[in-house]
C-alpha cells in the first residue's frame, strides 16, 4: 500500500483522480485542460497512478482513455476506517477493474498498460513459463517453444490438456516483446450468437495479442506491460468484449504474482 500512499500524497494527483471521480474515461488532453501543468507532467502523474493500481488505461482506436479504479482505496477504507464504519464502504464505492465506457473506434482493439516492480528479463519469463502462466490464467494458459512460426499450444482448463487451437508465434524478442495469434471463437461459445450463421461468421475472425516490455519511466516503478490484441472485425466482436475484460484480470494477477516473489528490480 505504500504506492498508494505516495501516489496520493501528492496535491496534483488527487485532483487528477478528482477529474476523473467527477467524469470517468478521459484523454491526457482532457485531463490537463485548466491545470497549470505541461502534458508531460500530466503523463508522468498519470504513470505514478497507474503504478500504484489507481489509474487504469484502456486504447480506443487512436484515443487512450484514463479510467478510476478505486479498489486500492476501498482497501485502505477497509483496513484502518471499515471497521467504525460497518456497511457503508461497499455501497459508497465498488471497485471496477475494468473500462467499461464504450467508444467510437477506427480499428477495434484493446490496449491495457500496466507497470510491475520486476526486471523486463523476468516479465518475458512469466510471459512464456507454461507452468507459472498457469498461476495468473487460473489453471489455463500457453504452451509453446516460442519460436517464431512455432504452434502455441492451450490448456483448457485447469484439468484440460494443452490444446492446438490454430494459434502461433509472430514474435519472440526475450525481454522486449512476444507476439502470437489467438484462437477463433470456439464451439463452447455458441451460445452468444442468435444464429447458426451468425456464429459460423464469427469463427472466421482471427485476432492476435502483443506483449511489449519497456523500463517504466521512472526506475522505483520496474517495467511498462503494454498489451495489444487487435485484429478484431467490429466493435461488436464477442472475443473483444471477452479479451477486454479478460487480460485486465490476468495481468493484476501476474503483477501480483511477480511483486510477490521479493525480487523486484533485482540486477
Amino acid at each position: 500500500m505504500d504506492e498508494v500512499f505516495r501516489a496520493l500524497a501528492d496535491t496534483s494527483r488527487r485532483r487528477l483522480l478528482d477529474r476523473l471521480r467527477a467524469r470517468d474515461g478521459q484523454t491526457l488532453r482532457e485531463l490537463g485542460e485548466g491545470l497549470a501543468m505541461s502534458r508531460q507532467a500530466v503523463s508522468k502523474h498519470l504513470a505514478v497512478l497507474e503504478a500504484a493500481g489507481l489509474v487504469t488505461s484502456a486504447r480506443r482506436g487512436r484515443e487512450k482513455f484514463h479510467h478510476l479504479d478505486p479498489a486500492p482505496i476501498q482497501e485502505l477504507f477497509d483496513r484502518w476506517i471499515g471497521k467504525y464504519e460497518h456497511g457503508r464502504a461497499g455501497e459508497a464505492v465498488r471497485p471496477r477493474r475494468s473500462p467499461k465506457e464504450e467508444r467510437p473506434m477506427d480499428k477495434p482493439e484493446f490496449v491495457y498498460v500496466i507497470y510491475i516492480r520486476a526486471t523486463p528479463e523476468r516479465v518475458y519469463e512469466a510471459l512464456t513459463d507454461a507452468e507459472f502462466a498457469q498461476r495468473y490464467f487460473g489453471g489455463w494458459g500457453p504452451r509453446s517453444d516460442w519460436r517464431v512460426g512455432s504452434p502455441v499450444l492451450w490448456k483448457m482448463g485447469p484439468q484440460g490438456a494443452y490444446e492446438d487451437l490454430g494459434q502461433a508465434v509472430m514474435e519472440a524478442v526475450p525481454g522486449r516483446k512476444l507476439a502470437y495469434t489467438w484462437h477463433r471463437i470456439l464451439p463452447m461459445h455458441r451460445q452468444l450468437y442468435d444464429s447458426d450463421t451468425e456464429f459460423e461468421r464469427a469463427r472466421t475472425e482471427q485476432s492476435q495479442v502483443a506483449f511489449d516490455i519497456q523500463p517504466a519511466e521512472s526506475a522505483s516503478l520496474g517495467v511498462k506491460l503494454t498489451i495489444t490484441h487487435d485484429g478484431f472485425e467490429s466493435a461488436d466482436s464477442e472475443m473483444l468484449k471477452g479479451v477486454s475484460d479478460g487480460w485486465v484480470m490476468i495481468l493484476s494477477t501476474l503483477k501480483t504474482l511477480l511483486e510477490q516473489e521479493g525480487g523486484d528490480l533485482a540486477g
